[in-house]
């Protein structure tokens, strides 16, 4: 008879195999063999309330029937062929008329690998070298985006700190940091450096809020001192409104990134931006000195493609985001009351598709400030939730368009008993 391997004799497998017995995304503590609607289950079978969602992309909850179906009919025509498909344009054509600043897009296999490409697509146009970020920015892996991510040491602005090894000194030489929300910062640093080719912010900084006026003090800025300003919308893109952080804050940058929801699950990530932006990587047009290398195996693929289309067609769907937030109103709604009736100071930071709790008594504007004032409070808090039937990020919830009212019935029990952990603790 065939031996079940348990949850803890796949993690002694993972530890022989994989470097911390992880893929190096989330705690390698738990494995997720299946997920179906609103659900996922553990290799024990544990089912939990997914408010995870795969880092995001899963924004219609698993397994959607119509994704599926879409998936399932293309799969027999083959799933890539590193060249065009008719898939890939029409997902290219969906995102031009949903996206504010896309007149064109190129298609990647990842949200790093788009903002690693954005940004050089902003050095080769404008022919200057210097980056500005902002410090707690999350970019993606590449070296430019592992400065200053999650800096322990607070060392003066605008000095760049590495929070990767591998990094050599002179990237860091070509990037300047500034604080999120502080255009008198921004503004100085611009005036300073005369060769910034762009700066790159989250419209949603992980999941501090930009206040009022700062995204188009930016564009303002980006205008006055001709700067690019690039948008990194592959968390925000098709969630905080389906044109994005763009559409709903009425800022339009000059590149933007997206990933995530455009690819309904699979790989796949784009950037975009004018024309005259991307005819960089049009060799023809930009001449071989000018033209900006890019490709990538599985960049467009049809079944990534067509998963995204029929994602995208649910979510424009009347009623979708007015869904999205009510939902994730609920889940900020019993939070704020259970900690309220326990006296616990905490801020509900982000928007109603993106937030979590920051357990502190001030505002969260920035890298900085948007601590807990007892990280172990927190650590119970998330421990105490996974116990009770919630899979959520430590640092992140993901509200999504396949809860149930069940699912929030559940998720608000979970809620009383760790408000009632770190009552006890």
């Amino acid at each position: 008879m065939l031996k079940i391997q348990s949850q803890d004799d796949w993690i002694a497998r993972a530890g022989e195999v994989l470097p911390a017995a992880g893929f190096g995304n989330f705690d390698p503590g738990i494995l997720i063999a299946r997920g179906e609607g609103s659900r996922v289950w553990d290799e024990d079978g544990r089912e939990y309330v997914d408010y995870l969602i795969g880092s995001g992309p899963m924004l219609l909850g698993h397994g959607h029937p119509e994704v599926m179906e879409a998936v399932l009919e293309q799969l027999p025509k083959g799933m890539t062929f590193f060249a065009n498909n008719s898939k890939g344009v029409e997902l290219a054509e969906a995102i031009v008329e949903a996206v504010p600043c896309c007149e064109q897009v190129r298609f990647v296999a990842s949200g790093g690998e788009a903002d690693m490409y954005a940004i050089r697509l902003a050095r080769a146009y404008t022919g200057k070298d210097k980056i500005l970020k902002f410090e707690g920015g999350y970019h993606g892996m590449s070296a430019e985006a592992q400065m200053s991510l999650a800096p322990s040491a607070r060392v003066n602005f605008p000095q760049a700190v590495p929070d990767s090894a591998g990094i050599p000194q002179a990237v860091a030489d070509q990037m300047l940091i500034a604080p999120y929300n502080d255009l008198a910062a921004v503004e100085a640093l611009l005036n300073e450096h005369k060769d910034v080719a762009a700066i790159i912010a989250e419209p949603l900084q992980r999941i501090i809020p930009a206040q009022p006026g700062f995204l188009q003090g930016l564009r303002d800025l980006c205008d006055k001192y001709s700067v690019l300003l690039i948008f990194d919308e592959i968390v925000t893109g098709f969630r905080l409104a389906y044109g994005g952080a763009q559409e709903r804050y009425g800022v339009t940058p000059d590149i933007c990134t997206l990933g995530k929801i455009i690819g309904g699950g699979f790989p796949l990530a784009a950037l975009g931006a004018s024309t005259e932006i991307m005819a960089h990587f049009d060799k023809g047009k930009a001449g071989a000195e000018n033209w900006l290398m890019q490709l990538g195996t599985l960049s467009g693929n049809p079944v990534a493609s067509v998963a995204g289309l029929k994602t995208m067609e649910v979510l424009s769907r009347d009623g979708a985001y007015e869904r999205l937030r009510a939902t994730g109103k609920r889940l900020q709604d019993m939070q704020t009351k259970a900690l309220d009736a326990a006296g616990i100071a905490h801020q509900i930071c982000g928007d109603e598709t993106l937030f979590d709790v920051y357990f502190t008594d001030h505002a969260c504007t920035d890298y900085r400030n948007a601590q807990h004032d007892d990280p172990a409070r927190n650590a119970l808090y998330n421990k105490v939730l996974r116990e009770n039937g919630v899979f959520k990020s430590p640092g992140k919830l993901y509200p999504h368009l396949a809860v149930t009212d069940a699912d929030l019935e559940l998720t608000e029990t979970a809620v009383k008993a760790a408000v009632k952990a770190i009552s006890e603790a």
